[in-house]
């Protein structure tokens, strides 16, 4: 402890000043890992190697080269952003709007005819859809997969939601059904 400076007033942010020969040497650190979090933008506690909000890694800060690097790739996607925006410009969208039909490709569902079939009004059947779609949903967020028990934690919680809205959806269904005439 005989390197250190022991009579200048010390602040808690501020590291000790370093004497060699005589001269005292203030070292400018550059911070070796990130201050925020990538994942969720939580700034990380003093030491810290995980966030307290997310539990991700704490990643190491990025250099002078990977920041020039990520320049370089924002300007890549800005073009090709740019790029496909002209593409879809050109493309005649009045035009083939005109050349849609609404009503014949409704005909060919035949709506009515499956109202007769499932004998449900058409709130319970809409309702009956959704739910079908957030089961499927559910379905579909199980195909992702997990590195970490924190994404497989994000991945069942997203399957609950869906889950959920399931079955507020058939419960609906079940509550705009008509009672039947027995």
């Amino acid at each position: 402890m005989q390197e250190f400076v022991h009579e200048t007033h010390q602040e808690f942010w501020r590291a000790p000043s370093m004497v060699t020969g005589g001269d005292a040497v203030v070292h400018e650190e550059i911070p070796a890992m990130a201050e925020t979090c990538p994942h969720c933008g939580t700034e990380f506690l003093l030491g810290s190697r995980f966030c307290h909000s997310c539990g991700g890694r704490r990643p190491h800060a990025i250099t002078a080269a990977a920041k020039g690097d990520a320049a370089a790739l924002a300007r890549l996607w800005e073009k090709a952003v740019a790029r496909i925006r002209s593409a879809i410009t050109r493309i005649p969208w009045r035009r083939i709007w005109n050349t849609i039909r609404p009503a014949t490709w409704i005909y060919h569902l035949r709506v009515p005819e499956m109202l007769r079939s499932i004998s449900l009004p058409r709130a319970s059947l809409i309702a009956f859809l959704i739910g079908l779609g957030c089961v499927a949903g559910a379905l579909f967020v199980g195909l992702f997969t997990a590195q970490t028990l924190v994404d497989w934690q994000a991945i069942q919680f997203y399957r609950v939601e869906w889950l959920l809205a399931a079955i507020a959806s058939f419960l609906a269904a079940i509550l705009l059904k008509k009672p039947s005439g027995n």
